[in-house]
Order: structure tokens, then sequence, then C-alpha cells
């Protein structure tokens, strides 16, 4: 069911290196998300490619993970994802890039379900450089990178929990480092 998808895929922050994503597989994701509804149906996502070892480790060095979790390192050595998809605004398509945040929010969750069905786990990133990505990776000056999705096999669980009583909606680590993301009600989210 969607719902048990949904359930299942959260932000992973820490993979089995030993388990690579392949250029297939993330060839298969983009195939599924360029059939995604667009604004005025102009499509102007472009998807990069990244699945080198090395490359990777160069992508991953200009990112930042877990922004509520300051004092821990996030991904963790030995514990990094083994892919990344770099969403791009075609500028040739759309002049503004903003303008593309909406479709690229669609095709992240539908990228994200579609690796979560396929038992990889992953992480939709923001905090990143869009000019420093492009140098790194060598994109294009019309290609505009909006967001970045990691990939791997999570070896690590994310449990959804609901709000304490104060409300606050930070994820969190417990002592053993467990992963917490609280989650509102039903009822907190129902307007009447």
């Amino acid at each position: 069911m969607l719902s048990d998808l949904v359930r299942e895929s959260r932000s992973y922050r820490s993979f089995n290196e030993s388990q690579r994503v392949t250029k297939e597989e993330l060839l298969e994701f983009v195939d599924t998300a360029r059939l995604c509804p667009s604004a005025v149906n102009r499509q102007p996502l472009k998807y990069r490619l990244v699945y080198e070892p090395a490359e990777v480790e160069e992508f991953l060095a200009i990112t930042r993970w877990g922004g509520l979790l300051p004092d821990v390192k996030l991904p963790p050595d030995g514990h990094h994802p083994t892919a990344f998809i770099v969403m791009c605004c075609d500028t040739t398509v759309v002049e503004n890039p903003d303008s593309a945040k909406f479709d690229a929010g669609i095709a992240a969750q539908t990228i994200m379900l579609n690796a979560t069905e396929k038992g990889l786990g992953g992480c939709i990133i923001g905090a990143f450089n869009s000019d420093e990505a492009s140098k790194t990776l060598l994109i294009p000056k019309k290609y505009k990178p909006i967001v970045a999705l990691a990939f791997g096999v999570p070896d690590e669980t994310v449990f959804i929990c609901n709000l304490n009583k104060d409300g606050d909606t930070k994820y969190f680590r417990d002592k053993v480092g467990l992963h917490f993301v609280p989650k509102r009600l039903l009822e907190d989210v129902i307007i009447e």
C-alpha cells in the first residue's frame, strides 16, 4: 500500500557502503519521475546522476546534513550514501529556478518512494551551494541545481513518534543513537 511506503520512506543519514546503488537504478527512478505532473507541463527538471565512488564523495563533501543535530557527524564516516541524483532547473525552459520547486518536490517524493519500494533509502538535501555543485559536477551553466537526493541501503532505523506535550517537531536521536521523527496527530492537521 502507498501508506506503507510513505511510512517506510524516511530521511536516512547512515548507509551500508558495501551495497552500491547502480546507474540503472538511478535511471529507473528518473524515468518514473519524468512522468510526474509539472506546472503548465513545462517539465523544466533535468537530472545529474552521481554514482561513481570518487564523484559521490566529492559531492558529499559540499552537502550539509541533519541541521537539527549539530553535534552528530552525518553521515558518519564509513556510512556514506553510494549515489546521488542532483535535480536541476533548465533555465532555458523556465528562467527562475524557484518556479520549478513544486515540480522538484513532486519528483523528489516520487523518486524516494520508488527507492523505498526497491529496498533503498535516501535523504532529500537542499543544504548545498548550487554554484559549488555545478562546479564540482561540471554541470552546464543553463542548469541550476536546486535539490539533491542521496541514496543507499540504510543501516539505521528511523522511528515516527507523536509530538511531545510541548509540540516540538524537531527530529532527535536518543542516547543510543536511534533517530525519532515527531509527527502531528491526524486531529491536529484537520481544520474544522
